[in-house]
């Protein structure tokens, strides 16, 4: 079934060409990301399907199902600042949503008169079936704030709220702008699961690579003003895009070749003009305008070279913090290493900030005791961005920092040219800051950070909104940066890509040294725990009653009854399943066998969870 289509769709902002000729088609269980630069059209194509860009071009249109329900997160949220978070969770127009909005309300607020009101509605539009549903939403990303007002809470929050709503509302077909930005790793895994869901049709942006990796299985890159589309997910595109640049590179070098044949036989200038020259000529321009597209692969270019670091670099001695009575680092002692690459991960307000904080010495510890070494020299780049004034351009920016850039080498480069290798050519040089986007203002941020040439660099969550293309280059410089390196950052291919080792951060402020990258860190955290939930099986089946000793009649007979109805479900799965392997299906056939498919699946998850609920009053 498709959902939507784009036709000729173009969009510009003032001479600048996002879109050009866009054509575009989503169906159902399309899982699709757009890669590009920052600035090439990514969010714009996504606003045009929302109607909230309108499009260009003489024959363009966009089709959308009218029978679909489209929910769209942009990178910045935009709630009501005025309305209380539960408000604006369940801010959908579903008569369910709205029953369990009051219901939710009335266990907040109300007294039991309206409790037992919003009782009654749940089971007029038999909302309880989606409120299990709900609380795990709210549980997993961790929104226990359903009382406080939106502009008290922080961007991650209000992040956080709109993806709560996004979820509820149980779209046919989602659209995402960056949604990993301001989720903790817990968070990120947990809507990776989510969005791997076969009946799930997706559209995002995001420069989250494992990400890609897991959720995606079509990936679309704008290049050059041209889309490319490549079906399967992150490591499938790599492959069939470098496919195709061998394959543009072969082309390029053959129309060289046959370039420099027909300029040699043009400049003969030929005097007749019969239609077999003619035709060579045109053939001459057709070539030349090829070679005039060649690729351009620029890519940011990083040679900064840092002081050098001496034998004292970082010691923490038995430290602690606490503010109140929140501890975020609890007795740590540490002493940094030369070349030493660590990560920092945590659940969102663990302490992963205070410890830069503490590192750099902004915050002085409650106790214990932090010596730097006398040729530490730091590079910060903070989560909150570079706070500059809005009628600063950006040559003035690095100009207030230096006019000559030291280089590896004893090379020297000018602040102009170092712009340059940014990808901030001389016309943009002169554009005020507050003109940027927000990709552009993070790089420009970044070679802030890396002129001072620190050699102990600090990089709390350096991702946001730089594109995949930027990220890619930044690894290959930190690969071989000779300095400290310390990153907290969300975006796990990035950490496992150039730490060692990581500390993990955990509520009440314990700090544990794990030997590994994070991958390495979250396998070994899963055996851990299945390892101890089989043990609190086993110590449950040996050391409690059995199970009929603990149900009544009636659990023991209902448990009976639903695990009946499971299997007989099951059962009428696995015949449908097998009626698609028949070649003569009709399309209208194959749509109402999935119309069933699904419709039992979501049966058989109601059974199940009642299911749990049944056994969970047996343990109780």
């Amino acid at each position: 079934m498709q959902y939507l289509s784009i036709e000729n769709a173009s969009k510009s902002y003032g001479e600048k060409l996002l879109v050009d000729n866009l054509n575009l088609s989503i169906s159902k269980g399309d899982r699709i990301a757009i890669i590009a630069k920052n600035g090439s059209g990514k969010t714009t194509i996504m606003r045009m399907i929302c109607g909230e860009e309108g499009i260009e071009g003489e024959n363009a249109k966009i089709n959308i199902s009218k029978d679909i329900r489209i929910s769209y997160l942009a990178q910045e949220p935009d709630l009501d600042p005025e309305a209380r978070t539960i408000d604006a969770v369940f801010d959908a127009d579903l008569p369910e949503i709205k029953a369990l909005q009051k219901y939710e309300s009335a266990l907040l607020f109300g007294n039991e008169n309206e409790i037992n009101e919003a009782s009654l509605l749940m089971d007029d539009t038999k909302a309880w079936d989606i409120e299990a549903r709900v609380k795990t939403v709210l549980a997993k990303l961790r929104i226990d704030y359903l009382d406080q007002k939106i502009n008290s809470l922080s961007g991650g929050q209000r992040k956080r709220v709109a993806l709560a709503k996004l979820i509820i509302e149980d779209p046919e077909f989602i659209i995402l702008d960056e949604p990993t930005n301001h989720l903790d790793i817990d968070m990120i895994e947990w809507l990776e699961e989510y969005l791997q869901n076969p009946n799930i049709t997706l559209l995002m942006v995001t420069h989250d690579r494992y990400f890609l990796e897991h959720v995606c299985n079509e990936i679309i890159e704008l290049d050059q003003g041209k889309m490319h589309v490549y079906r399967g997910n992150y490591s499938q595109y790599l492959e069939k895009k470098e496919a195709r640049l061998q394959n543009e590179a072969a082309n390029y070098e053959k129309n060289t070749q046959l370039f420099k044949r027909e300029l040699e036989w043009m400049r003969r200038m030929p005097q007749a003009r019969t239609t077999k020259s003619k035709s060579r000529i045109d053939k001459f321009y057709d070539i030349k305008n090829e070679m005039r597209n060649k690729r351009n692969d620029e890519q940011v270019q990083i040679m900064i070279e840092p002081v050098r670091l001496g034998s004292k670099i970082v010691e923490f001695h038995s430290v602690s913090k606490a503010f109140g009575e929140k501890t975020v680092m609890s007795n740590f002692s540490y002493k940094f290493k030369k070349g030493e690459r660590v990560g920092i991960v945590g659940v969102n307000g663990a302490g992963k900030s205070s410890f830069v904080k503490l590192l750099t010495m902004q915050f002085p510890p409650t106790t214990g005791k932090i010596i730097h070494g006398e040729t530490i020299q730091f590079g910060y780049y903070d989560q909150e961005g570079l706070q500059m004034k809005a009628d600063m351009t950006v040559i003035d920016v690095i100009r207030d920092i230096a006019d000559y850039i030291p280089l590896a080498k004893g090379l020297k480069l000018t602040a102009e040219s170092l712009l340059e290798k940014f990808l901030f050519p001389r016309s943009q040089q002169r554009v005020f800051v507050s003109q940027l986007s927000g990709g552009e203002k993070r790089r420009l941020y970044l070679l802030t950070v890396l002129i001072k040439n620190p050699n102990f660099l600090i990089l709390d969550e350096p991702t946001n909104d730089l594109d995949i293309i930027t990220l890619n280059v930044l690894e290959d410089y930190l690969e071989d940066y000779p300095g400290c390196l310390v990153i907290v950052s969300h975006d796990r291919y990035f950490m496992d890509k150039l730490v060692d080792h990581i500390f993990v951060v955990e509520t009440g402020g314990q700090i544990i040294d794990f030997n590994g990258t994070y991958t390495e860190y979250r396998t070994a955290k899963l055996a851990e725990e299945q390892e101890a939930n089989s043990q609190k099986d086993n110590s449950n089946t040996s050391n409690s009653p059995t199970t009929d000793s603990k149900l009544t009649f009636e659990l023991r007979k209902e448990i009976k009854s639903i695990e009946k109805q499971i299997e007989k479900l099951e059962e009428r799965k696995k015949t449908i399943s097998l009626q698609f392997e028949d070649a003569t299906l009709s399309t209208n056939d194959i749509i109402k066998l999935s119309k069933t498919l699904d419709e039992i699946n979501t049966e058989i998850e109601e059974r199940e969870m009642k299911w749990m609920d049944l056994v969970e009053q047996e343990q109780s």
